[in-house]
């Protein structure tokens, strides 16, 4: 009998993200439009479609093995997991995001000693109490459903925490961020007891070193060029790599073939520079995984 592991893929704002991720990754795995079970080319996994929010303590409990969710609501839950990696991507870009204090533009409030006897709103209430009274300062503190950042600027409450990735919809609603509270990021995390099963663990090993090498990979190209032997100090010089770069030598003996891993914000600069230098045939290939 196959052995299965039951991984959690988060639902909502990070989903298609990281059903990419793990298309990079390898695995191909498709949502089912009638239930959160979507289909996954592996047969040693079964897959459940789970709210960030919740991952935590599905995964704690037993009820997955292991799944995908934000360092933020683990620390929001208090959920005994194992965090087996840091993936540092979110719904729009490979940055991390920001937990904020926003308040109206024209509120008197400065700073979070401003906050007492206020009212707040924020999806993350566990964390934001735990974050006040470790500072003394006594504040009512609001679940908010969503649209948080409406219910400052209808005067429902005085600030609100908020996630926020460039700050520009927070802006765009005539509001100030007063502060950071927590910086966060997407991490694989896993049941304690599963980490302690060794076919478990492989398994759990082995998706986050796919899921790490393709998100490595991502800003990464491959440039792969032929190059005169007498030229070839000129041309390195321009080459980053993570090493040095991979040179072999051609049937013709004054020519050498050169490969290596460089940014993809700088081919554009280096493709001229290279051509100046006597290189020939350049290509740049897309890499999907680098470890």
């Amino acid at each position: 009998m196959t052995s299965i592991l039951k991984l959690g893929i988060p639902k909502g704002s990070l989903e298609s993200s990281t059903l990419e991720l793990f298309r990079q990754a390898g695995w191909t795995i498709k949502p089912r439009s009638r239930n959160y079970f979507p289909s996954v080319d592996d047969n040693e996994l079964s897959c459940a479609l789970v709210r960030s929010q919740e991952m935590g303590p599905y995964v704690a409990n037993g009820t997955l093995d292991a799944g995908l969710t934000g360092q933020d609501w683990i620390q929001e839950t208090e959920a005994d997991v194992e965090v087996v990696c840091d993936l540092v991507y979110s719904k729009t870009s490979d940055q991390p995001c920001r937990w904020v204090l926003v308040v109206d533009r024209e509120s008197s409030i400065h700073s979070v000693e401003d906050l007492e006897g206020k009212t707040i709103s924020t999806e993350l209430v566990e964390f934001t109490r735990r974050y006040l009274a470790e500072r003394n300062i006594k504040a009512r503190v609001e679940f908010s459903w969503g649209a948080t950042e409406a219910k400052v600027v209808e005067g429902l409450a005085d600030a609100a925490v908020e996630i926020t990735e460039t700050g520009s919809t927070i802006k765009a609603h005539g509001l100030r961020i007063v502060c950071d509270l927590l910086y966060t990021h997407t991490v694989l995390v896993a049941n304690r007891d599963s980490m302690r099963d060794e076919w478990k663990r492989g398994k759990i090993e082995q998706i986050a070193l796919l899921l790490q090498s393709a998100l490595a990979a991502r800003d990464k190209v491959l440039l792969k060029m032929n190059i005169p032997s007498s030229r070839i100090d000129e041309a390195i010089d321009h080459l980053p790599s993570l090493h040095a770069p991979t040179i072999n030598h051609l049937h013709q003996d004054d020519w050498l073939a050169v490969e290596s891993v460089v940014d993809k914000t700088r081919v554009r600069e280096l493709i001229p520079l290279l051509r100046e230098a006597g290189a020939e045939g350049i290509l740049e290939l897309e890499i999907h995984k680098l470890v």
